[in-house]
């Protein structure tokens, strides 16, 4: 896999993106990581994405696996991931897979799936290469696919290493297939956790709720002002989020 670092020793802090991103959405905490992290910061492309190759299939759990080599095994560990990502440290805090973090938080997870949101991902997953006349054309199709349209613009990394340019011209980077990794058992992740566990969301996260959030984790974290993407709108939010974790104050 493709990853980017921060700082060195331990404890560590590895940062999971979401789905249709790269770990380019953790620039802004990357580049503050020495200030507010005591040890060394990882933020991997997840396979099919960015940089990272894609897998043979996606699940959850093949996800979590490959992730697992990034880690050091003989260091604290807290994950943080955003989406996609944070069911990707709930899965890591079951212990299931040769490392035992200290702290999960998910940050953005969606919760509710209705039958049309399963149906739009299966249908996704399911769509050949898309070809693009002009890079600009991809880079487009890229930040809407990573609700990233806004936030960043099209010279930052986070834009330009989610596309691809081939004799199609310009596509994503990213494998349509990673569409099709299912929906998370949200509630039996969190039980299975061998760790503490925090759920936290933007204020004005479309994707979320606070109920839902207080159904699975009590003390779940409103951040405010925010929306899905928090990380990239205000890293130092989630530097506040991680402060009982090991953060520096």
């Amino acid at each position: 896999m493709h990853v980017q670092h921060a700082g060195s020793g331990p404890p560590q802090l590895l940062l999971l993106h979401g789905l249709g991103a790269t770990g380019d959405v953790w620039a802004g905490m990357l580049a503050s990581a020495a200030a507010n992290w005591p040890g060394n910061v990882v933020a991997p492309d997840l396979p099919g994405h960015g940089e990272s190759p894609p897998l043979p299939a996606y699940s959850f759990g093949a996800l979590a696996a490959a992730v697992a080599p990034a880690i050091d095994r003989d260091a604290e560990l807290v994950v943080l991931g955003h989406s996609l990502g944070g069911v990707l440290a709930l899965e890591l805090a079951s212990g299931r897979h040769a490392v035992q973090p200290t702290a999960a938080v998910g940050l953005g997870i969606k919760i509710a799936w209705s039958d049309d949101d399963i149906g739009r991902a299966r249908a996704f997953a399911a769509k050949d290469v898309q070809w693009f006349e002009t890079r600009d054309e991809a880079l487009a199709r890229h930040l809407r696919v990573s609700g990233l349209a806004g936030l960043v613009d099209d010279a930052d990394p986070a834009a330009t290493r989610g596309v691809r340019e081939g004799s199609g011209g310009h596509r994503l980077a990213l494998d349509n297939r990673a569409f099709g990794v299912g929906v998370p058992d949200l509630p039996g992740l969190v039980a299975a956790a061998r760790c503490p566990v925090v759920l936290a969301r933007g204020e004005r996260d479309p994707l979320n709720s606070d109920d839902e959030l207080r159904a699975l984790v009590r003390d779940s974290v409103a951040l405010p002002g925010l929306g899905h993407n928090a990380h990239v709108e205000d890293p130092a939010a989630v530097w506040a989020l991680l402060r009982p974790l090991g953060a520096h104050d």
